[in-house]
């Protein structure tokens, strides 16, 4: 059934019972009018993936899709269509061990050249080459943190390397979060000047569970729109971070907890 008279869907299946074969019509018939699409794991979401993957969604602008097992063959027909050239926002973003890789982020993203907002946490197997090689030049909230015990102490794949983030998106990166990425403190401190060097934009940095040191984080402190820095993280000098900046924190939220 085609809906004429509605010119933006969004497609809700998030705790939600379906038939597969009922919603791969209603995207044959509708996906042209697609705006926003959202859905959680569950038993049927292979089929799912793969109904989306078959299907030209060409003004889909948000696509969420969590706590799922993304395998390299689940996406493989979107590179075939015309992808998400409006595509705005993008997560993955799991609690379950992630299979997500470089070329299944590709897959998906290979036409979004309008992307703003890129949820990974969890993903541990996405690396900062993989996603520097991504056509996105505006990018402006990078969530990438490593929350749960099945991701954290897992990234042996990204210690290097972050700096070719921060230098591509550094003119509008508003949102930054790196949280227990374990990198090795020189890229740390490459990625973090490059930051320092852009213009007074980015607003947010998570950097809870890094080696970050006190120095790069000198120049950084002086961009006047930086209002939240998490710091929290046992390999992080929080007391001497503390008192080298605290002229500087009392305008920023400051997150030290351990």
């Amino acid at each position: 059934m085609q809906c004429k008279l509605c010119p933006s869907l969004r497609i809700d299946l998030q705790y939600s019972e379906f038939q597969v074969e009922g919603l791969l019509d209603f995207l044959e018939s509708n996906g042209s009018q697609i705006r926003e699409i959202l859905f959680t794991h569950g038993q049927k979401f292979d089929k799912v993936l793969a109904a989306f993957s078959r299907v030209a969604c060409p003004k889909l602008k948000t696509f969420r899709m969590l706590n799922l097992i993304l395998m390299n063959k689940s996406m493989r027909g979107v590179e075939e269509s015309c992808g998400f050239p409006l595509l705005e926002e993008l997560s993955l973003a799991t609690t379950l061990y992630s299979f997500t890789s470089d070329k299944d982020l590709l897959h998906i993203l290979f036409g979004s050249t309008k992307l703003r907002v890129l949820d990974l946490r969890g993903c541990f197997r996405i690396t900062p080459a993989g996603l520097a090689a991504l056509p996105c030049s505006d990018l402006e909230c990078l969530f990438w943190g490593q929350y749960f015990t099945s991701s954290v102490g897992s990234s042996s794949l990204s210690k290097t390397g972050l700096h070719l983030l921060t230098q591509k998106w550094r003119q509008t990166l508003q949102q930054l979060d790196i949280a227990n990425q374990l990198f090795m403190e020189e890229y740390l401190e490459c990625a973090v000047s490059f930051l320092s060097q852009a213009p007074d934009t980015l607003r947010s940095l998570n950097l809870s569970g890094t080696r970050i040191s006190p120095a790069p984080l000198r120049a950084l402190l002086g961009q006047t729109t930086l209002n939240y820095l998490n710091l929290s993280s046992r390999h992080t000098g929080i007391k001497k971070i503390s008192s080298s900046f605290s002229s500087k924190l009392s305008s920023i939220q400051f997150c030290t907890s351990v």
